[in-house]
This record gives structure tokens, sequence and C-alpha cells, in this order.
């Protein structure tokens, strides 16, 4: 859905400004939106395939049946329409359209009926639209076990799959699917010709000036306008008829190729809640609780004691293993208790309603000490919540900066400035995710501890950069973009393949969401062509195409899809004994390294550049959620081979750090708990989450 509410809606912004340049394909947007149509309504059947043909007969099999209103025996009706009367029937508002009632605003993503009417009388026929009220109502009912026993036929049996003696069984259909049935009792009197479900998605992207006089209005009046955004996608069940479809798309005004039918359930967002049923544990992913780092805990065993162990040394913390609670949110809180604190610096990219960090920023405030948040207003998506937390510090005194409306802020640090003696001294955690409790839970995530002189004076001139006036000269330690990310991840590329030798050969290993950008990807065509070893975990879009002989063949690429969604950038260099290892904020594409401020951190500990490493390794050798990209940007699924074990990064790490805590996986005493939706998030897939 992001994926056409942006890159897609920016394709038809392109065809409407008459840009007919090529891209580095070849390709003009109008043929790219083609390539697209065609590679999505094949990716959408196999997906309806996968629900209708594996999923729902697995679920059968442990008594969750969802059914259509076709296999309704009369009981179960019966109840549908009672239900309907007094539940469906009141949260319904049917608008036709007809000489003097215009074609109904359809807002972005929901979820309708389109309706065919036809006069008996008059014969005349009108176009209808009904909202499916999933906001307000489940996006499935679910029909009593009394109204139908799990051994009728009429509960779904009969399509295959056998369900548990004696068990219960929840019997669901889809809200859609009760209204469609009833359509009689919102046109009285009228025939109903046809009906389908349809779905709309808009453009959603913000156009912020970039000499807008004022960000946060700017981003306001945007999001305003954003509900009103063209219509770049009409999704549409396939069993509509050629004429309901022509109809929608007039009243739409979107043309054919806009129109993608479904061979199935439409907006499959609403299997959430068949996700959040009681079902067996072994559907589930057994629950763990991410542990306080070791390197946090105090001897006497009172809680973590962030700032202390940042004085003994770095720290790394990599969740959601280790705890986001008692290390990232610790570490403010316990800034904000400590009197000898005299200011707290935080950069807000995404951020949870549940935020301990802001509310932390607040109370800072109120303790006296200098509290600055530097909010990036343009976080897509999140804008509305981040402005709603912007306005509250405000109120409160935090210094609140809303950086620059060309560069997004997706640097993610904080500064606390301690007094200590004569002078003070600055801790700093660089982190490459989002200070959001609830993402930690799923994307694993690097973060560093620091109190390095140098590396902390970087953050400072990163912040007063920012909030000030002015641009830093240089920096001591970082990589920061725009300015010399790209040129200093290239330049260790090329330090690389100079030092390779036969007898001494070097590496490159790389992690990261995303590899774009052409600059990078010929920078390691030249590495590979030099004879370095070039190991690459992309978790999503990569351009560079692995194994092509005289180019590549020395790549490999490898995406890990799994539980947790991989989230950490890592750029490593191997070469000659030396290692150079950064923790990095931004994947190497154009819009990261030009158009977002972003930073990558050298991590200069020997250990801990081991775990990195360590982890990079066990992704490579994953042959249980891992697929290889061939030369021919296939991804291939990777299974043990002959004499192989099976080995999976996200299990084994889960392992690791159970062991590192000194306890099982299942929680216990001693582990710093992030709450009862830490253990909730056990039974989520990353794939939920993107």
């Amino acid at each position: 859905d992001e994926f056409y509410m942006v890159r897609v809606a920016g394709l038809y912004d392109q065809i409407e400004a008459g840009v007919a340049d090529a891209s580095q394909d070849g390709r003009g947007p109008a043929n790219i939106i083609a390539g697209i149509r065609e590679r999505v309504l094949a990716l959408s059947d196999q997906l309806c395939e996968c629900f209708s043909s594996q999923l729902r007969p697995a679920l059968r099999d442990h008594n969750i049946d969802v059914v259509g209103a076709e296999s309704l025996n009369d009981e179960q009706r019966s109840y549908l329409a009672e239900h309907f009367r007094q539940v469906i029937f009141p949260a319904l508002t049917p608008l036709a359209v007809a000489p003097g009632r215009p074609f109904p605003y359809i807002s972005n993503l929901s979820l309708s009926l389109a309706v065919l009417v036809k006069d008996p009388v008059s014969g005349q026929r009108v176009f209808a639209r009904v909202k499916v009220p999933t906001e307000n109502l489940p996006r499935f009912v679910r029909i009593p076990a009394a109204a139908g026993p799990a051994a009728d036929a009429g509960a779904g049996t009969a399509a295959g799959g056998g369900m548990a003696a004696g068990a219960d069984v929840v019997t669901l259909i889809a809200l859609e699917e009760v209204i469609a049935a009833h359509l009689d009792a919102l046109f009285p009197g009228m025939e109903i010709i046809e009906s389908g479900v349809f779905r709309v998605t808009r453009d959603a992207d913000l156009e912020v000036s970039d000499d807008a006089a004022d960000l946060l209005q700017a981003v306001e009046d945007e999001l305003r306008r954003r509900r009103f955004g063209e219509v770049v996608r009409v999704e549409v069940s396939s069993e509509c008829s050629p004429e309901l479809r022509e109809e929608l798309a007039v009243q739409l005004e979107v043309r054919e190729s806009e129109v993608y039918p479904v061979r199935g359930l439409l907006d499959m967002r609403g299997l959430e809640e068949i996700a959040r049923l009681p079902a067996p544990a072994k559907l589930r992913f057994e629950p763990f609780t991410g542990a306080t780092h070791p390197g946090l805990t105090r001897q006497d065993g009172s809680g973590p004691d962030v700032l202390g162990a940042m004085r003994e040394g770095d720290v790394l913390v990599h969740h959601p293993y280790d705890s986001f609670a008692s290390s990232v949110e610790r570490f403010v809180e316990q800034a904000v208790e400590d009197p000898n604190v005299l200011a707290i610096k935080q950069t807000v990219y995404r951020t949870s309603d549940d935020s301990r960090l802001v509310p932390a920023l607040i109370e800072a405030t109120e303790r006296g000490k200098q509290a600055v948040a530097l909010v990036e207003l343009q976080a897509r998506f999140d804008e509305r919540r981040n402005i709603q937390w912007a306005r509250a510090m405000e109120d409160s005194g935090v210094h609140v900066v809303y950086g620059q409306p060309s560069l997004k802020t997706h640097v993610k640090c904080v500064l606390v400035v301690r007094r200590e003696g004569d002078g003070v001294r600055n801790y700093v955690h660089v982190g490459t995710g989002n200070y959001n409790s609830a993402t930690a839970r799923l994307y694993t995530d690097f973060g560093l501890f620091s109190t390095d002189s140098e590396l902390s004076a970087d953050v400072a001139d990163m912040f007063n950069y920012l909030t000030g006036y002015g641009r830093p000269l240089h920096y001591r330690r970082v990589l920061m973009a725009p300015g010399n990310l790209r040129d200093g991840i290239i330049g260790q590329i090329e330090r690389t393949i100079a030092a390779h030798r036969p007898d001494s050969p070097a590496r490159i290993a790389m992690k990261m969401n995303a590899l774009v950008d052409g600059p990078c990807i010929r920078a390691l065509y030249a590495a590979s062509q030099a004879g370095v070893r070039v190991d690459l975990n992309v978790r999503g879009i990569c351009c560079l195409r692995p194994g092509l002989p005289g180019i590549s063949e020395n790549i490999r690429v490898v995406s890990i899809v799994g539980r947790l969604l991989e989230h950490s950038r890592v750029y490593a260099f191997q070469r000659g004994g030396e290692e150079t290892v950064y923790i990095a904020s931004a994947d190497l594409m154009p819009r990261n390294l030009d158009h977002r401020v972003e930073m990558a951190v050298p991590v200069e500990r020997p250990e801990l550049r081991a775990e990195i490493m360590d982890t990079l390794d066990r992704a490579f050798a994953d042959n249980q959620s891992s697929w290889d990209l061939d030369s021919a940007g296939v991804w291939n699924r990777r299974s043990p081979g002959p004499g192989e074990q099976p080995r999976s990064l996200q299990r084994e790490l889960l392992e690791l750090h159970a062991q590192r805590s000194g306890e099982d996986r299942g929680g216990g005493g001693g582990r710093d708990s992030d709450g009862p939706a830490q253990a909730a998030a056990g039974s989520l897939s990353s794939a939920s989450r993107s």
C-alpha cells in the first residue's frame, strides 16, 4: 500500500508533469508503471492462492474456520441476519449516485461495496456505494458454535481438512460478505443486480516546499491535503462483472490500467484479527523477553546503571535480544534523575504512542535541565504522531527543533551532558533503529553507548549544526550524510581493494535494508573484480546483481526473512589484519545519502566488533530463513545441503542471548521486562511490520 501511495504516486506525478526521461534501466515512468502492474497482479494472485489453498485449510485443522456466505447453513444465516439487523445495519450509510447526488468521496484504503441497483417500477439503474465500517466493527464476524455445530458440513468442513472432534470451533465470515448478503435491507423495494468489493489507494506523499516559512504549518497543511490525494490504484473483486468494473472506473475517473482485480480477500490487514485469537501454542512462536545487557547491571542487583557502565567503556546492545527498556529508555530516564546532568538532546524520527523517552524529556525540563528534541515532522505516515508529541514538548518547555524542509533527520542519537569535576563529560547513544519501544520488540537493531571524546564531540557538532546555523568543517570519527558518508564507504572499499593480496585476502561484509546507490554498487563490482570477497545481507531492494562473470562473481547477496524484521545496518571491512566496522542509520540509497541527515559510527572495541561480525557470519550461514539472490535477479530459498546442519540466525541469537543472561529463553527472574507487549511480540511475525 505504501509503495503505491508514495512510489507509484510519484511516477504518476512525473507523467502529469510531462517528464519522459528514461530511468537508469531505460524505461520511462509509464513503462515502469506497466511493469509494476504486471508484477503486482502476479504477486496478488500468489498471495490469495496462499491464503485460500494453504492457510485456510491449515487453520481449519486447528478449529479456526474462515467461511464464505455460500457455505452457511440455515441456522447460521438466521444468526447473521439478526446480527446484521442489530449491530451492522446501524453503522451503514448507502450512498447512491444519481442526478443531484454526486459520487461520494472514497477515503484512502477504505473497503467498500459497489452496488448496481434497479428500480423494478421505473426500470432505472443506479450505482451505489456502501462503506464497510472496519474502523468501528471487526473485519470478521464470529458465528457462535450453537449456530452451526462443528460436525455440520455447512460450517465449512465440506471444503476439506478435519477439525478436532469435540473441540470448540471458531467460525468466521468477512464483514463485507455479511453486508453483501443483506443489501436488500439497505435498498428496500429495489432489485440488487450485482455487488462487488473494492478498495481505493490514493497519493499520500507529502510535498513540502524547501523554502517553507513554517515547517510545522506546512506539514499540517499537507496532511489535510493527503486525504484528497489522486487515486493511483483501485482494487476490485475479480468476481465483479465488466459492467460494474467499468462503472466504478468511470465514477472514480481512473483508467482501466489503474484497476486491479483481486482473486480473493481484499485488504488482508484484517487477518491480524485471526492472529490475535486464542490458538494452540504450537501455532505461535515461543514468547521471549529481551534480557538486560549484562554489562549494564549493577553489582548489587539493584537495576541497570547505564551511565556507570559507559564510564567503564563502550557498550553494544542488540535489540530485541537486549531489552530496549533497560538500555535506551533507562539511559534517558537515569539522565533525567541525575542532578549532575545539565542537558539531554535527542532525535525523534519515529516513536510510539506509549513512548517513555518523550515524557522523560518533558520531565527533564521540569527538573531544570536543558532538553532538546530534534523532531522530524516528515517521517512518512508518522507525521501526525510526531506533531502531537512536538506540541506536548513545546508546551512543557522542551526546545523543539524541526530540522530543514529539504533534509529528513533520520539519524538516531541521544546526547547527555553531565557535570563531572571541573568540567563536563558527554555520554552518547547512536543506533541503527528508531527510538520506538514497539518496533524495538520486532526489529533487530544495534546501538552503541559511548563516552569517547571524539565521537561525542561529533554528535554534539551534529546537534549544533541542525539546531543552529552553520556547517561543521569536518567530523573526527563519524561519517555523515549529506556530506562524506558515501565517499567514506567508497573510500573504505577502495582501501580494501588496495590491501587485497592472494596470501592475505580481504573481505567486505555489509548488512542493510536496501542497496540502490549506483556509485556504491560500482565500487562493490570493482572489489569483486579485484578478487575481494563481498558478502551482502540485504533485506529488501537490491539493485546489484551477484554472480555475473567478470563483474560480480565474488559477491554473494542473501536476505533473511524471519520472525523478526532485520533492520540493522553494518558496514565492515577486513584487510591485512585490520578490521573497520561501522553501524549506521543509513541504507545505501540516494535518498539516504543525499537527502537525509544520517550517521555511520565506527565500533572501536575489538570484542564489540567481534560480536557484530559474529552476527553477520551467522546470517550468511542461515539455511532456514535465508534467500540467495542469483545473477538473474531471482531470490532462491536456501535449505541445508548434504551434511549441513540447520542454521537459523534469529534462533541462534535468541539462544545465545538467553545463555548470556544465564537463563532460558522463556524469561524469568533477573530479566528486565519491556512489559506485557514484549511477551505478546512472541506471537507476531516480522511480516506484520515492514
